[in-house]
This record gives C-alpha cells, structure tokens and sequence, in this order.
C-alpha cells in the first residue's frame, strides 16, 4: 500500500509540473501588465528600484570607490522622486487589478521610502500586512570606522480585497525578519545583477504565501531569482523586465 501512495503522489507532481507555465517579457512593466488577463495572478513578488541614485549622488559619498555595476551607475534608478511616484503609483493600480481576491504583494524597498510605498498602495485598496527586515549577516564593511555599516534591507507586505491571504506556516512561528548572507557567489555568478537577492529568501516567501500550482509574478525581474524559486518550488512564473540581457539570464537560470 505504500508503494502505491507513493506511485500516486509521484504521479500527481509530474501531472503538476507538466500543466506550470513559466512566461518572460522584455519591456516597461505598466505596458505588459496592462495586456495581462485580470484576477490571474497569486503573488507579486519582486524588487523593484529604490530610486536611491540620484539621492547618493547628490550626497558627500565616494562613488568612485563602490563596484561598478553597484545601482547607483546603473541609470534605472536615477530617477526624480514625483516621476519614480508616478510610475509606482501605475505599479499598484496594475497589481490590484492582475491580483486574484486575497492575492499577496510583497515587494522590497529602501526603508526611507516604505512610508510612501504604503500610501500609494492602500491607494488602490491594498491592505498593508507589515514591513519586515533582510538583514544580511556579512555586509560589505564599507566606512565601518566612520558611521554604521549598512546591513538591512525593508520589505512590504500587502493583501489585496480582504486582511489575510494564504499564509502556509505549518503553525510554526514566522518573524518578519529574515538573517541570511549576500547573495553566495555561486548564486551571483549565475545572475550578475547588482541587487541581486538570496534565492534562500525567495524559497522561504514563495513557499509561505502561495500553493504548489499557483502563479507568481515578478514585474521587475531583475536575472530571474524568483522564477528559479518558483520552479524549484512548482510554482508558475511570469517575469518581466526592461533589460534584455536580464531576460535572457533569467530563461537560462531557469531552463537549467
């Protein structure tokens, strides 16, 4: 009998992995989301651009000294505040109309803009959940002898069309604060993106607020690491980006 049951879960997780989709689109992600079909998504899950460029040149910071590709060379996150506003704000009137009842957004962002991030999504009739912290447990010790070194990163959480969605914590204690390293070089390599994030993150988020089947979006892409999630995971994926070199990474990381 057991070998029966185990015939029979086998046999329904090839049938689930046969009938997931995994979507890649190259271009602005208002433009697409617009042609996607409404209440067809699960989960938004995505890291969009923190709009810090323009705020850390126009601070007294040795540029010259980061990486090269570090975001602040990187020209899409440069821009003003009321038009990176504008364009956020047609994020969240997307999102609310793709997101099925009760589907969960959960995005990262610079902690000096998760006031403004709240506001325009409750805009929209997003329910905010909570803002939790990646604190990353080897940052790079820059100016570590003149101010404290930089080792956190904020995330928001939101429900759309009621107060609670899927939540699978097994009912074990969740914090809203996840502790890993940077991004292993072996993950980095792979992806090359400046803002790359843990993909041990991005199992722990797919695996807490979506079910096996279930489709996730990532509008700001980025080299695919939700989708690696989701396919590790038997999660559906649509990922877009506005970078094709990234697209490409992401199908690559993806098939393989």
């Amino acid at each position: 009998m057991k070998t029966q049951h185990t015939i029979k879960t086998d046999n329904q997780e090839l049938t689930l992995k046969r009938n997931l989709n995994y979507e890649f689109h190259c271009g602005d992600c208002i433009e697409i989301m617009q042609g996607m079909e409404q209440s067809s998504i699960d989960l938004i899950l995505t890291d969009p651009p923190y709009n810090l460029g323009l705020f850390m040149h126009r601070r007294d910071t040795n540029l010259k000294k980061m990486r090269e590709n570090q975001f602040a060379y990187s020209g899409w996150d440069n821009l003003e505040y009321k038009e990176w506003s504008v364009h956020m704000d047609s994020f969240f009137e997307e999102s609310a109309r793709l997101l099925k009842k009760r589907g969960a957004l959960l995005l990262f962002m610079s902690i000096i803009k998760v006031e403004s991030i709240i506001a325009l999504a409750q805009k929209h009739g997003f329910y905010y959940k909570t803002t939790g912290v990646w604190h990353k447990t080897n940052p790079m010790p820059r100016n570590m002898n003149l101010h404290f070194v930089n080792s956190t990163e904020a995330w928001v959480y939101f429900i759309h069309g009621g107060s609670t969605g899927t939540f699978n914590n097994n009912g074990k204690l969740v914090h809203d604060f996840f502790e890993t390293s940077v991004t292993p070089q072996g993950e980095r390599k792979q992806g090359v993106h400046p803002t790359q994030k843990p993909l041990k993150i991005f199992n722990s988020l797919v695996g807490l607020l979506t079910n096996k089947g279930e489709v996730v979006l990532d509008p700001f892409m980025g080299s695919g690491t939700t989708g690696v999630s989701c396919k590790l995971n038997n999660r559906s994926f649509i990922g877009i980006d506005s970078h094709e070199p990234y697209v490409e990474i992401a199908k690559k990381r993806i098939e393989e």
